[in-house]
């Protein structure tokens, strides 16, 4: 039971964790954020190819990543596979709760639902949804993205812009973003931030740490004391942080995203309550820990999640 649950906790974080082959050289950042010239072809962050015969009005998204630059760029998917992100008020609320969702599990997703929604293009996360590609290649391209830094989310976001003929919207959003990061720079340096160690960590049966190879704590390291390297190792050593271990780093902050599975389920934080390991750690001692939303936490891995993050983590940590 707990090797299943670590398995489904690895499968929604797996846009950030780092355990994908490496990928190819990556693209420069961009110099500016001025709008794209559209195309039919384009290189992503990790060198990855991408070829259509036309520009893709029906887009399915099995990874946030693609929610998310969709939404930026003023367009809606015309299905999904993380329904809870695309429904939230900040992306599409009531009209993303209308968007037809793909069933079954994160990387087993149906495809003859896939094939249904007569998508254009259909874009997935890589190292989960690779063995769907010959299924879905029989209908349509099949794109797999991943992000190991938020830069990366600029350079998808951009690269769907081209696709898409959204240049405008795409400079929008991308100076809106870089705008964020900023001033969420000056704000944690003027809260004096930097100098306190913050965590992010994610639990079900068991907990782990987003370390700072994971693109959510590394991230978080440009705004707060980040001292969460990765443990090397497959997935489940490699953020395989114990209490005691967390204690000895002390963090003054501490972010949680629960995965609950059931009726009986129960929050990370309703877990350890009564741990006396956990009442010693500083941020659980001086009641700076936060239960925070996994669709957007661990599923987000675009410019509005990062932005929407950073601005809950900076406001609930100078709270």
């Amino acid at each position: 039971m707990r090797r299943c649950a670590l398995f489904l906790v690895a499968l929604a974080l797996a846009a950030g964790c780092g355990q994908q082959p490496p990928p190819a050289p990556q693209a420069a950042p961009a110099a500016s954020a001025g709008p794209v010239s559209p195309a039919l072809s384009i290189t992503d962050p990790h060198g990855r190819t991408v070829k259509l015969e036309r520009k893709p009005e029906r887009v399915v998204c099995l990874t946030g990543l693609c929610d998310d630059m969709l939404v930026e760029l003023g367009l809606t998917p015309t299905a999904t596979a993380t329904p809870k992100l695309l429904s939230r008020p900040d992306y599409l609320g009531a009209q993303g709760a209308k968007v037809p969702v793909i069933p079954g599990g994160f990387g087993g997703e149906d495809v003859a639902e896939i094939a249904e929604a007569r998508p254009d293009l259909v874009i997935g996360l890589a190292g989960v949804h690779d063995q769907l590609r010959a299924a879905v290649e029989k209908f349509a391209p099949l794109w797999l993205v991943e992000v190991k830094s938020y830069e990366e989310s600029i350079g998808y976001l951009r690269a769907m812009a081209a696709l898409t003929g959204r240049g405008a919207e795409q400079a929008s959003a991308e100076q809106r973003f870089r705008a964020k990061v900023e001033q969420g720079r000056a704000r944690a340096e003027a809260a004096g931030l930097k100098d306190k160690p913050a965590l992010a960590m994610y639990g079900g049966t068991s907990i782990g740490v987003n370390t700072t190879d994971d693109v959510l704590g590394d991230f978080l390291s440009g705004f707060f004391s980040y001292p969460w390297p990765s443990k090397g190792g497959g997935f489940e050593t490699a953020q395989a942080y114990s209490i005691e271990e967390i204690l000895a780093k002390a963090p003054q902050i501490i972010f949680i995203q629960s995965f609950t599975f059931g009726p009986d389920a129960r929050t990370v934080t309703d877990t350890y309550r009564n741990n006396p390991v956990w009442k010693q750690v500083p941020a659980v001692a001086s009641g700076k820990v936060f239960e925070v939303q996994p669709e957007l936490w661990a599923s987000g891995r675009g410019t509005r999640a990062f932005g929407l993050i950073l601005e809950e983590a900076l406001a609930k940590a100078a709270g």
